[in-house]
């Protein structure tokens, strides 16, 4: 199951960014499961990693090898996490990079590894290397859409988003593939997530960009709020286009960063679109909170509430469980008869109690769509949230009990 049609854009080539795949068969025979990125000399890289205090060996050396020498390569496998593997899983880590560096005439260190897929079993490192030489032979600017395949896991569709803006004169590309489907409420920013732009940004910029548009997209995600050991969201800027660097001065620094919102929004909603029996997408927008932390507090309580999320599933407008999560937020202080919650266009609550304009069948049309809005005002500060969620269904329990077979 998944939310909405799902189709992947026309996506437009990155100056100076090419894409290998090849296939390990790492968990399936066959499957498309090696993902390079070859980037251009000078491309500049930053990234927002996994809080997980149990973070797997790639992130581990993608840290290290990111704060040693500019990246010229990524390395990404599914179908095994490498993670819960202790000094094992570094050593395997640091020898696909090596093996790839080897071939691609790099020093290890201008590679990073990423992996996602089962935790606590060893990286099959002699099927990664066997398929590399595949995978760089393969590179090419236009293969976007395969890579957005090769990194899927539990995901019933690849994710994407593309686009391109005039700079000043010059025109800039931003594409962008993510993965994920189930354990995510991110922490940081998603399963995998990779976005790719000609333009030239200044490191520091780029990395403060990295954390903004991350902070605001994938981590403001959840589906079953299991924040995973692999999570990732890299931005790489090529520089390849034929405009000035944008530094944080740049007048066209603005439009640069909305576009980029764009992206990573788009990529983010996609996840939570193919969430693992997802059939609803749903939007919590919290308003009029004292502080952000509160306001974060009140739409997390909602969106992970499994009560909230079965009711979700069944289409069934039972408001009396949306009011509950509010209520055990842990808001202190919280003036009851000040707050309205809506569902749609539809009012809720209102004075402490259900509105008095409320009808079931005005909620049940509400619910009756796929794509739906929890907004809830607490009238009590300045500060808005919006976090995005889905419902849970059979399917989740399913595919999660199933997931290792």
């Amino acid at each position: 199951m998944a939310v909405g049609p799902g189709t992947l854009p026309e996506f437009f080539p990155v100056a100076g960014v090419k894409l290998g795949i090849a296939s390990a068969g790492i968990k399936k025979p066959g499957r498309k499961d090696i993902v390079v990125f070859e980037l251009a000399p000078q491309s500049r890289v930053a990234g927002i990693f996994t809080r997980n205090q149990f973070c797997a060996a790639p992130v581990t050396l993608s840290r290290q090898h990111l704060a040693a020498k500019a990246p010229r390569y990524l390395l990404i496998n599914t179908g095994n996490a490498n993670a819960g593997t202790g000094e094992r899983g570094m050593t395997d880590a640091v020898a696909c990079c090596t093996a790839l560096a080897d071939q691609a005439g790099v020093s290890a260190t201008e590679v990073l590894p990423f992996s996602t897929g089962v935790i606590g079993e060893l990286l099959p490192v002699a099927k990664i290397v066997d398929a590399l030489p595949a995978a760089l032979a393969s590179t090419d600017e236009n293969r976007w859409a395969e890579a957005a395949s090769g990194i899927m896991t539990t995901d019933t569709r690849p994710k994407g988003a593309s686009c391109q803006l005039d700079l000043g004169g010059h025109t800039v590309t931003i594409s962008g593939i993510s993965k994920g489907a189930g354990m995510i409420r991110p922490n940081m920013a998603t399963m995998l997530g990779f976005i790719a732009t000609d333009a030239r940004i200044e490191p520091q910029l780029l990395q403060t960009l990295a954390y903004e548009l991350g902070e605001k997209s994938f981590n403001r995600i959840t589906i079953d709020g299991d924040t995973s050991t692999n999570d990732c969201c890299m931005l790489m800027a090529s520089g390849q286009y034929s405009g000035p660097e944008i530094t944080a001065d740049s007048p066209e620094l603005p439009k640069l960063r909305e576009a980029l919102r764009q992206v990573y929004l788009d990529l983010a909603h996609a996840i939570v679109r193919d969430g693992e029996g997802a059939t609803k997408f749903v939007t919590i927008d919290v308003s009029g909170a004292a502080t952000q932390q509160e306001a974060l507090d009140v739409a997390y309580t909602v969106a992970h509430s499994p009560l909230v999320k079965t009711a979700l599933f069944a289409s069934d407008p039972n408001w009396g469980r949306i009011l509950a999560a509010v209520g055990r937020a842990g808001v202190p202080d919280l003036d009851l008869n000040a707050l309205e919650i809506f569902l749609g266009e539809v009012c809720l609550v209102r004075n402490g109690g259900r509105a008095d304009d409320y009808s079931e069948v005005r909620g049940q049309a509400v619910m009756d769509r796929e794509d739906i809005t929890i907004a809830i005002d607490l009238k009590r500060g300045t500060v808005n949230e919006t976090v995005w969620t889905c419902d849970f269904s059979h399917d989740y329990v399913t595919i999660n009990a199933e997931y290792r077979t």
